[in-house]
């Protein structure tokens, strides 16, 4: 597997990396991949099918200056904060493998996460509400999956050392929660992992074998999609 560890200027180019990537390889042109990026600045991610207005306090937002993106993916809205870390993984799907199907696949992703969390963390990390990082019942961790043909791309953002604050702040509680959430506020439920990045970087490495440097990425495409799509407001405020 191939490793890319690239934190690009925007929000926008860092979004559009994901999917630039993950389109190449469905054309052919790439190849197994771990992605790693780290924001620098607080930004909003929604989902791909979420309601800003369901979702987000955007008057917030826009009186802070803090803007709202939207990702390819589904899954519920984040906070991008620095402190954090963002991991993707573009993974072929094969039929007889454990990416067969969008559930078989975030059992196997997310078991292989689990355990290399756990060992870089030495805490109690399991899986909860498929697609949970968990560590004690409070989450630090929550990934979504997109599927193409023949490739998946499947990312996540884990909070290790950030405001944590800033999420009820900017956050309304989520249209939807898995069950184990209870209704808890944004401070009842989150937590920082407290692992330095590098650290957290190195066991997924390991993990996932993405030893050989990714030198070309479709950088070009990267940057398209960043311009045409993940700065428009057209894209991200169109739920």
């Amino acid at each position: 597997m191939k490793l890319l560890d690239l934190t690009l200027p925007t929000p926008a180019e860092n979004l559009a990396m994901d999917e630039a990537l993950l389109d190449a390889c469905e054309a052919g042109q790439g190849g197994e991949t771990l992605v790693f990026w780290e924001p620098r600045e607080t930004f909003v991610v929604v989902g791909y099918a979420n309601h800003i207005a369901r979702e987000v306090r955007a008057e917030v937002c826009r009186a802070r200056g803090i803007p709202i993106f939207r990702r390819c993916s589904g899954g519920g809205t984040v906070v991008q904060l620095p402190g954090g870390l963002n991991y993707s993984l573009i993974l072929r799907i094969t039929e007889a493998g454990p990416t067969a199907s969008i559930t078989s696949a975030n059992r196997y992703i997310m078991e292989r996460n689990r355990q290399a969390l756990a060992a870089a963390s030495g805490q109690p990390v399991v899986v909860r509400g498929h697609t949970d990082l968990v560590v004690r019942a409070k989450k630090f961790a929550g990934n979504s999956q997109r599927r193409r043909r023949d490739w998946l791309l499947f990312h996540g953002t884990l909070l290790l050392n950030t405001n944590l604050d800033l999420i009820s702040e900017l956050l309304l509680m989520p249209s939807l929660e898995p069950d184990y959430r209870g209704n808890r506020s944004h401070a009842e439920f989150v937590m920082n992992l407290a692992v330095g990045a590098d650290q957290v970087k190195a066991a997924l490495q390991a993990e996932w074998q993405a030893h050989e440097v990714l030198e070309s990425p479709p950088r070009a495409e990267m940057a398209r999609l960043a311009q045409e799509k993940y700065s428009t407001e057209a894209w991200n405020g169109k739920f």
